[in-house]
C-alpha cells in the first residue's frame, strides 16, 4: 500500500497525517506558487491548500474529473458540473487562474469555461491552490490560483503502468469507461527524462433512477467521449543550474451519438433532462490543448538565484451547435445551424531573481518581469463567420516582493506589481442578430499598480496567526463584451465595459497544530467596484454584466489524528455574495449559482488497516440556499444534497488495486448548477452510484 505521508501538521495539506511521536517532528512543506519562490507554509500569509500525489491518487480512484477532485478537498470551490464545461465553477465566488507549472491555462479574454480540462490528473505530482485574489502570477486570478504541478523524472529507471475501468450497475455495457496509462522515467547521459501517455474512453452516465443523464450538446460533455494525453519532460542539471523542457498535449472529443431530451417547463417542474441516441449535427465538442514550457534556474547568478521561464500555450475548444437565434442571418439562408470554436494562443516569459539577506539584513527580495501576449478569437465554424474578432492582449509587468524576518516568530511580506497592458482589436462588424453593428477598432491601454502586504506570527509551536491584503487584476470576458454590442457608434478605444477588473482581497486567519489535532480558521472579504457577472439570455447564451460586487466568507479545516492509522478531517466553507443590480453604487442582490458556490462541509475518514490495505470514506454536504433579488424576493433556490464516496487500496501482485465507489448511497439529486442556473435543456441530475476499478504498478 502507499506509505503514510507526513507533512506540516496544520490543516493546510490535505493528505492523511498519522500521529507523531514527540521526537518525530515533521519536515515542513514548501510552496512555490504563493510567492514565485520556495517558501515554507508557515511564512505564507494566505490560505493555501496542497493536494499531494497520494491525495490525488485517492481521489482519482473515485473520479478522474479535476473539478470533482477540487470540490472534494476545497469546499470553497464550486461543485463540479460533471460536464466538459466548468463555466460557473468558482473559487471564493470568483474565477480562479488555472496554471500548469506556472503556465496560464485560463482564457479570460474569452472565457469558454474549459480550463479545467487541459491535462489528465494522472500527469500531476501535486496541486497548489492559493485562495483569494492576487496578482503575483499576473492576469486572471480574481478568485485565486490553481497551479497544476506536473510529475518529475526519477533518478533511476522506472516504469509505471495503470489500467482502469468504471461502470454503473444500471447498464454496465453503455456506462463502461476504461483506460490506461504508461510512463517511463530515468536518467541517461546526464539527461533526466519522463515520458507518459494516457488514454480514457468514457461511457454514459446514469442518475440514481437509472435514467441516462442529459447531454450538454452545446457546452460539451465528458460522457461518451475519448481523451488522450501525451506528456514529456526533459531536464539537465549541472553546477547549481538546471534546464528543463516540458511538453503536454491533451485532447478530448465527444462522439456526437447522443442528444439531450427535455420537456417544456421541465426545470420549473423538476423533470430532468435526459438523452436519446441519435446523430448530432456538426462537429463534436472537443478540447485540443498544447502547453510548452522551458525553464532555467541558477542558484548563484551574480550572488542571486535566477528563475527563468518561457512558454507557449495553444488552445482550441469546439462547442456544439444549434439553430440559435443569435446565429441567424438572412444572407446565409433560413434556420441556420452553426457552432463556435474558441481559440487562444499565449506566449510569455517570466523572470524572477531572488536575493536572500539583502545588504546583510534579515530581508529577502524577489523581483523580476513578466511578459505575456495572448491572442484570442471565436469563430462560427460552419459558416466561417467571426463571432469574436481577433483580440490581442499585450502585457508587461515588473514586480518586487520583500520578506522581512528580523523579529523572532514574525514574517512580514510586501510587494508591488505594475501592470502595463494594451488591447488590440481591429474594426469589426457584429452578427446580424445584434444588428450588424460596425465597431471601430482600437488599442486601449491600461495600467495599474497593485500592492500586497501580509504577515504571519508564530506565538509558539501550536498557534499561528496570519493576515493579508492583496489586489487582483483581470480583464473582463472581452469576447462576450465585444460580440454582444448591439448599439451603433461604439468603438473599442472608449468602450467602458472593457475596463479591467480590480479586486481587493482581505483575509485573516489562525491555525494550530497539536499532536492529535490541527486546524485553521480564515475569514475573507473580496470587493470589486466594477466586477463581472454572467447573465443568460433566452437562448441560454451568456452576456457580461459589469457591476459592483462584494463577497465575504469563512473557511475552516480541522484534522483529528485519532490513532496512528486513523485520521478524521472536516472542511467547511461559507460565503455570501452581492452585486449592484441598478447601478446606484450599492450592492443589493444575491450572486447566484453561476457566480458563487453553496455553503458546504466535507467530512472524511482515512484508515490504514494494515501495511497492505487502506481506505478513505468521504461525505460532501451541500446545504440549502435561497438567492434573493433587490426586492427581497427569492429569485432561485437550491435544495442541498449529500454524496458519499468510498475508496480502498490493496497492495497485491506487485502493485496496487484500487476500488472506488462514487455516490455510494446512490443519492438522487439535481446538480448545484442545474438547480440555480439551469434551464429546460440543462436540468441535469447528478451521477448515480458508480464503481471504479484500477490496477497500477511501478517497476
Amino acid at each position: 500500500m502507499r506509505g503514510a505521508k507526513t507533512t506540516l501538521a496544520l490543516a493546510i495539506s490535505l493528505t492523511s497525517i498519522p500521529a507523531l511521536a514527540d521526537d518525530q517532528r515533521i519536515e515542513e512543506e514548501v510552496v512555490v506558487t504563493a510567492g514565485r519562490t520556495e517558501r515554507p507554509l508557515s511564512s505564507v500569509p494566505n490560505t493555501v491548500t496542497l493536494i499531494d500525489r497520494e491525495a490525488l491518487a485517492e481521489q482519482i480512484g473515485v473520479s478522474s474529473d479535476l473539478s470533482t477532485i477540487l470540490g472534494n478537498l476545497v469546499p470553497s470551490f464550486s461543485p463540479s458540473r460533471q460536464k466538459l464545461t466548468n463555466s460557473g465553477e468558482s473559487l471564493r465566488g470568483r474565477k480562479p487562474l488555472y496554471m500548469i507549472d506556472g503556465v496560464p491555462q485560463s482564457n479570460p479574454l474569452r472565457d469558454g469555461g474549459r480550463d479545467g480540462h487541459t491535462i489528465d490528473p494522472l500527469m500531476l505530482e501535486r496541486v497548489e491552490v492559493i485562495h483569494g485574489a492576487n496578482a503575483i502570477h499576473g492576469m486572471g486570478a480574481s478568485g485565486g490560483i490553481i497551479n497544476l504541478v506536473t510529475r518529475k523524472p526519477s533518478g533511476e529507471l522506472q516504469q509505471s503502468l495503470r489500467a482502469e475501468s468504471a461502470f454503473q450497475p444500471e447498464d454496465t455495457g453503455d456506462s463502461l469507461s476504461y483506460g490506461g496509462s504508461y510512463s517511463l522515467s530515468g536518467e541517461l547521459g546526464g539527461i533526466d527524462l519522463l515520458g507518459s501517455a494516457s488514454y480514457r474512453e468514457n461511457g454514459l452516465g446514469y442518475d440514481a433512477d437509472g435514467e441516462v443523464i442529459g447531454f450538454d450538446n452545446t457546452q460539451g460533455d465528458t460522457m461518451d467521449s475519448e481523451a488522450l494525453n501525451t506528456f514529456i519532460k526533459l531536464g539537465h542539471s549541472w553546477e547549481g543550474q538546471r534546464l528543463e523542457l516540458t511538453v503536454n498535449r491533451y485532447e478530448i472529443e465527444g462522439s456526437n451519438d447522443w442528444t439531450a431530451l427535455y420537456v417544456e417547463d421541465g426545470w420549473a417542474n423538476g423533470v430532468p433532462t435526459t438523452a436519446v441516441k441519435g446523430e448530432v449535427p456538426g462537429d463534436a465538442p472537443s478540447n485540443e490543448v498544447t502547453t510548452i514550457n522551458l525553464q532555467y534556474s541558477n542558484d548563484d547568478f551574480l550572488g542571486q538565484k535566477l528563475r527563468m521561464q518561457t512558454f507557449r500555450q495553444d488552445f482550441a475548444g469546439t462547442y456544439g451547435g444549434g439553430n440559435f437565434g443569435t446565429f441567424q442571418d438572412p444572407v446565409y439562408g433560413e434556420d441556420i445551424f452553426d457552432q463556435s470554436q474558441n481559440n487562444s494562443e499565449k506566449q510569455g516569459v517570466k523572470i524572477t531573481l531572488i536575493k536572500d539577506e539583502l545588504a546583510s539584513a534579515p530581508v529577502s527580495l524577489a523581483y523580476g518581469l513578466d511578459i505575456l501576449a495572448d491572442e484570442t478569437w471565436q469563430q462560427l465554424v460552419q459558416t466561417s463567420r467571426a463571432w469574436v474578432p481577433e483580440t490581442r492582449y499585450e502585457n508587461i509587468a515588473p514586480y518586487a516582493q520583500l520578506e522581512f524576518t528580523g523579529i523572532e516568530r514574525l514574517a512580514i511580506t510586501a510587494g508591488l506589481r505594475r501592470e502595463i497592458s494594451k488591447l488590440k482589436v481591429d474594426d469589426f462588424t457584429t452578427l446580424a442578430s445584434y444588428g450588424s453593428q460596425f465597431v471601430e477598432g482600437g488599442e486601449p491601454k491600461f495600467s495599474e499598480t497593485l500592492g500586497n502586504i501580509g504577515a504571519t506570527y508564530q506565538f509558539n509551536d501550536v498557534w499561528r496567526v496570519f493576515a493579508n491584503y492583496a489586489e487582483g487584476y483581470s480583464m473582463p470576458d472581452v469576447g462576450r463584451v465585444l460580440r454582444g454590442i448591439d448599439m451603433p457608434g461604439q468603438d473599442v478605444e472608449t468602450f467602458l465595459n472593457l475596463k479591467p477588473i480590480l479586486t481587493e482581497n482581505r483575509e485573516a486567519g489562525v491555525d494550530f497544530s497539536l499532536e492529535k489535532f490541527a486546524g485553521q480558521l480564515a475569514y475573507y472579504r473580496s470587493d470589486s467596484d466594477f466586477g463581472q457577472r454572467l447573465q443568460a439570455d433566452a437562448d441560454g447564451i451568456y452576456s457580461v454584466k459589469r457591476e459592483k460586487t462584494e463577497i465575504d466568507g469563512w473557511e475552516f479545516r480541522g484534522q483529528w489524528f485519532v490513532t496512528e492509522s486513523n485520521t478524521l478531517e472536516l472542511r467547511y466553507a461559507e460565503s455570501d455574495g452581492l452585486y449592484d443590480s441598478n447601478q446606484d453604487g450599492r450592492v443589493d442582490s444575491d450572486l447566484d449559482g453561476r457566480n458563487i458556490a453553496p455553503n458546504r462541509a466535507n467530512l472524511s475518514w482515512t484508515s490504514n488497516w494494515s501495511d497492505r490495505l487502506s481506505t478513505r470514506l468521504q461525505a460532501n454536504f451541500l446545504l440549502d440556499r435561497d438567492f434573493e433579488n433587490s426586492a427581497g424576493e427569492t429569485a432561485s433556490e437550491f435544495d442541498g444534497y449529500t454524496t458519499i464516496d468510498l475508496s480502498a487500496n490493496l497492495a497485491a501482485l506487485g502493485g496496487d488495486f484500487t476500488l472506488g465507489l462514487q455516490n455510494l448511497t446512490n443519492e438522487d439529486y439535481f446538480t448545484y448548477y442545474s438547480q440555480t442556473a439551469g434551464n429546460d435543456g440543462r436540468n441535469f441530475k447528478g451521477l448515480g452510484r458508480s464503481v471504479n476499478l484500477s490496477y497500477s504498478r511501478l517497476f
